[in-house]
């Protein structure tokens, strides 16, 4: 499956991106898509591109250029920092996060702790694969997570 079948699939139960607008946030306050370091921003911009809003990368800590902020986290061999640009969201902004996998929540965890160090709305979390047995979507409550395809 091409990244762009897969953008297609994620939405094709919303035929207008205004539909899908509707379902993911209030229409009178913007969105960002904020998409996880690196295989979300395969996806991401084109999700963003279809709802015609903005896109936000998470990186790890030292990729992103000018001011940013971060939030340090635990891994499973170890721990890591994930940033984004201090200007990429404004306080009440709303959000979706957007990943490839989701298994012990860690990474989509700690870009949940920076969209609340930023003051935004996060309307959920989607994600291509969720490996269900790891217990990554408890992590996260409470924020809804949509997953494409779960093992």
């Amino acid at each position: 499956m091409t990244v762009v079948q897969l953008v297609q699939k994620i939405i094709e139960p919303y035929p207008e991106s205004a539909a899908l607008k509707t379902h993911i946030y209030a229409p009178e306050s913007p969105l960002m898509c904020l998409c996880l370091d690196a295989r979300g921003f395969l996806f991401g911009p084109l999700l963003a591109q279809r709802l015609g809003v903005g896109f936000v990368m998470v990186r790890k800590k030292g990729k992103l250029p000018g001011a940013t902020v971060s939030v340090a986290y635990n891994l499973e061999y170890g721990k890591a920092e994930a940033e984004i640009q201090v200007d990429a969201v404004t306080p009440g902004q709303k959000v979706v996060l957007l990943d490839d996998l989701l298994a012990t929540g860690g990474t989509l965890f700690a870009a949940c702790e920076l969209m609340k160090k930023q003051h935004a709305e996060i309307q959920g979390c989607m994600v291509v694969i969720e490996l269900t047995e790891l217990k990554g979507s408890d992590r996260l409550k409470p924020y809804s997570v949509f997953s494409l395809v779960q093992y």
